[in-house]
């Protein structure tokens, strides 16, 4: 898994019991760096998990073939994600877009208040495996089983979506279309107030990728003498709020505290912790409201 994520990546891993592997993440596109994952598996690995990040998805052809050539499971991190597309097959005679989500044994989506369909919390696990389906629906209920009602063979929980959420995002799913269109027009705005000053990175698209720009992100150059804090102060004072990127999971005191990842360095994600921030990014957001942040980029940098 990328050390490059939100925590709740790592600590799903540790609370099954397994133990993650980190690699660092792609420059470009803020993703995990696939490069790095065939020298990280072992006997003892059992899955991968791609985490698409800010609305970008991985590079995912080669984690499918190394998942099929060392046999393990791919658990497919689509929170960030919802209607991004990856260009399957490029290498072959027929390439395809396919949507984030679609690729994991398991994969996963967030439906907590800021993503891009919303049920206020929880998400869903979408796969096309019916045992794993059966076992995930047993599982956020407590374990029960359907023969004998209160009598359970193992410990469950109660990660149950109430029906009134469920049909606050089924309603939202029916204009996704409309949704993405916005999230995407939002990102091109902001590059177009924002690529002519030489002190910032902007995020990328590849030509393999369609980004849903779920947060649009930026990285602040260190010729610049500024960090990400150093600019969020400075856009704080201009009235506009920001939001640092993660923090990498192999600097997390509490792994630390459980004896992971020492000595590990991930330079590309330090780098991102330290100099990357993004901007308000919602779907309420207005076209003269990114023109006023971009505004304040350009004071701030100067």
């Amino acid at each position: 898994m990328p050390s490059f994520t939100i925590v709740s990546c790592a600590s799903a891993v540790i609370a099954a019991g397994a133990t993650p592997t980190l690699v660092d993440c792609d420059p470009r596109t803020w993703t995990m760096d696939v490069d790095q994952l065939a020298a990280r598996i072992t006997p003892r690995t059992r899955a991968v998990m791609p985490v698409h990040i800010y609305g970008h998805p991985v590079d995912m052809d080669p984690v499918l073939e190394l998942a099929e050539q060392h046999q393990l499971a791919i658990i497919e991190d689509a929170a960030e994600a919802h209607g991004a597309q990856y260009l399957s097959g490029r290498q072959g005679p027929e390439p395809r877009w396919r949507r984030c989500g679609g690729f994991g044994d398991l994969s996963c989506f967030s439906f907590y208040a800021n993503k891009l369909i919303t049920t206020g919390e929880g998400g869903m696990i979408v796969t096309d495996d019916d045992a794993l389906a059966e076992r995930a629906r047993s599982l956020r209920n407590l374990a029960f089983q359907p023969s004998r009602r209160f009598y359970h063979e193992e410990i469950g929980f109660n990660f149950r979506l109430t029906n009134l959420q469920a049909a606050l995002g089924v309603a939202q799913l029916q204009r996704i279309a409309a949704i993405v269109a916005r999230k995407r027009a939002i990102g091109a705005a902001y590059r177009s107030v924002l690529e002519d000053i030489p002190g910032l990175e902007l995020p990328v698209e590849e030509s393999w990728a369609q980004s849903v720009y779920w947060m649009y992100g930026l990285i602040v150059r260190k010729d610049t003498g500024l960090s990400a804090v150093d600019l969020a102060m400075r856009l704080e004072d201009r009235g506009v709020e920001t939001r640092p990127f993660f923090l990498g999971m192999h600097e997390q005191p509490a792994f630390r505290r459980l004896g992971l990842f020492g000595g590990e360095h991930y330079p590309v994600a330090e780098r991102l912790a330290r100099q990357g921030l993004y901007l308000p990014s919602g779907l309420a957001l207005k076209d003269e409201q990114i023109e006023i942040v971009g505004a304040a980029i350009h004071e701030a940098m100067r």
